[in-house]
């Protein structure tokens, strides 16, 4: 049976909206990730059979196929081609699938696949505002399908998170108790230095500038909602924020022929959808379906990665999953760490890939929620 391994995972420290990463630009914050990974491997970048890489709203310094143009910005061969995935939050953990069903369908040997996204330079949603200007107030609105379908109803993450915490009965309370909890688990992993193996320094830039050291319960009740009726804050959603993350898919007979000890192997992929005026509950039956199809419980998974896009998805999460809430996110989640949309797939892989290695764990799991109501499931096995 064939086998897709892991060789590395890496990323950029994540910079907060108008940070350290700000004035990169979005080829070069790529490009840094793409260089670190390979030179980290010792693989040749010749042997690399494509580059996928995850990014949303490609306007600016990321259109025109901005992993290609990464790839060359990394100053590696031209004959080695790029291209770039949009399953919104979930890009670059797609472009992680993308890469493993290429090498275990035979076709490949070694796929870089990764993701980027500067968000302080193109800010969120600049794709869907874009249209205006060409008469589309949004996606959907001018779709008589989707009309008759979904009707004119709002759709919106915003909108969504508050339909989970009223539907799962999440008070506000709760979901403040889950953001600080988050903030608090970052902050120890950065001063105990968790993250080092995972990060390539860009510059003096080092540590994530997400992680809010102040912050506290009495602070946060002090927010106001986002709306009006509304349980969520800003302080119970992730963060705007600026990265780049890499991995190297690589096949059986890639790492026997040059001697390679890979970090982990791809258990399973899987990816499933729900409603998507509902839109950030997929990874709950993303996750059923993923553990199902491993032969695996919930029980046997000892770390998992949960994208914090709202502090009312994780919980809601957790309450349909039966997880246990001691082995997801146990380094912090978006809330407190940022989401560089494009980017945050590759971002978590690589952290929770490290933190199988740091601590000994057999099985990962990652799960992120996404736009349009999909969402991606990768388990991974770690080797060694």
């Amino acid at each position: 049976m064939a086998e897709a391994y892991v060789l590395d995972a890496v990323r950029t420290p994540v910079g907060r909206r108008g940070g350290a990463l700000s004035g990169v630009h979005s080829a070069d914050l790529g490009a840094h990730a793409i260089r670190a990974v390979v030179e980290r491997s010792g693989v040749d970048p010749s042997d690399v059979d494509d580059v996928i890489l995850g990014c949303t709203d490609t306007l600016g310094p990321q259109s025109g196929n901005v992993a290609r143009t990464c790839w060359l910005a990394a100053g590696f061969p031209q004959q080695v081609p790029g291209v770039t995935v949009d399953r919104q939050c979930g890009s670059s953990q797609q472009a992680v699938h993308f890469a493993a069903q290429a090498v275990l369908s035979g076709t490949m040997d070694l796929v870089l696949a990764g993701g980027v996204q500067n968000m302080s330079a193109v800010p969120i949603s600049a794709a869907m505002l874009a249209g205006r200007e060409y008469g589309f107030e949004d996606p959907f609105s001018g779709s008589k399908g989707w009309q008759e379908r979904y009707g004119g109803v709002e759709v919106s993450q915003f909108r969504s998170a508050d339909m989970i915490a009223g539907h799962w009965d999440l008070s506000r309370e709760a979901m403040e108790e889950f953001a600080l909890r988050s903030h608090e688990r970052a902050v120890a992993a950065v001063d105990s230095g968790r993250f080092d193996a995972e990060i390539a320094p860009f510059g003096d830039f080092r540590r994530d500038e997400g992680p809010r050291r102040d912050t506290s319960l009495a602070k946060m009740t002090a927010l106001k909602p986002l709306s009006e009726g509304s349980r969520i804050t800003a302080a119970m959603a992730s963060q705007i924020s600026d990265g780049a993350s890499a991995t190297l898919i690589a096949s059986e007979s890639y790492v026997r022929e040059h001697g390679l000890t890979p970090m982990a192997r791809i258990h399973t992929i899987a990816v499933r959808a729900a409603d998507p005026v509902w839109m950030l509950t997929g990874p709950i039956p993303a996750t059923s379906y993923a553990l199902k199809r491993a032969g695996l419980s919930i029980e046997d998974i000892d770390l998992f990665e949960v994208n914090e896009a709202f502090a009312s998805v994780v919980l809601a999460w957790l309450d349909e999953t039966g997880a246990d809430p001691a082995k997801v996110n146990v380094n912090g989640g978006a809330i407190a760490l940022g989401h560089p949309i494009g980017a945050s797939g590759t971002k978590l892989f690589a952290t929770l890939l490290h933190e199988l290695a740091r601590t000994g764990g057999r099985y990962g799991l990652q799960t992120m929620c996404e736009g349009g109501g999909t969402a991606n499931v990768t388990i991974v096995e770690r080797l060694g």
